[in-house]
């Protein structure tokens, strides 16, 4: 897994100052989702919307570069979002378990158990971001001992 992951609720002006962290999670309230890439943000998007992949990949891509090595900064779409924040446990589940089963996470060597941990992390910041009017960010950084 070679992708350092912040996944954090902020307010959109927020954007600059989020890709300019060293670790956002410190400054913002969300969670560590380390070996997470584009491609699975969309692959959820896909599933939570009905969009073909690539359409979902392209609405997942990058808001902000640092640079081309990176930080990057995306920001999932507002009816992903909306979409999770309303899920119950039940319906995390299956969207967890769709999840794992696609090339996206298997290929890595996801659990369908960690997939689920992974989904419901984000429903329950989902809940927090809808709640407040805000945005979730999601910022990746390649890990250093990774190689690319």
């Amino acid at each position: 897994m070679g992708m350092r992951v912040n996944v954090v609720v902020a307010d959109l002006e927020d954007a600059g100052a989020i890709i300019e962290s060293e670790k956002p999670v410190e400054e913002w309230k969300g969670f560590e989702a380390n070996g997470l890439d584009p491609a699975k943000f969309a692959m959820l998007h896909a599933l939570l919307s009905g969009e073909l992949f690539d359409e979902a990949l392209d609405e997942c891509g990058p808001l902000h570069a640092a640079s081309d090595e990176g930080p990057w900064l995306m920001k999932l779409p507002d009816d992903s979002v909306a979409h999770l924040a309303e899920l119950e446990e039940d319906a995390l589940d299956r969207v967890g378990e769709e999840l794992a089963a696609t090339e996206e996470f298997e290929e890595d060597g996801w659990s369908a158990d960690e997939v689920k941990g992974f989904v419901t992390a984000l429903a329950d910041l989902a809940g927090v971001a809808r709640a407040q009017g805000r945005a979730l960010f999601v910022w990746m950084m390649q890990d250093e001992g990774s190689i690319s």
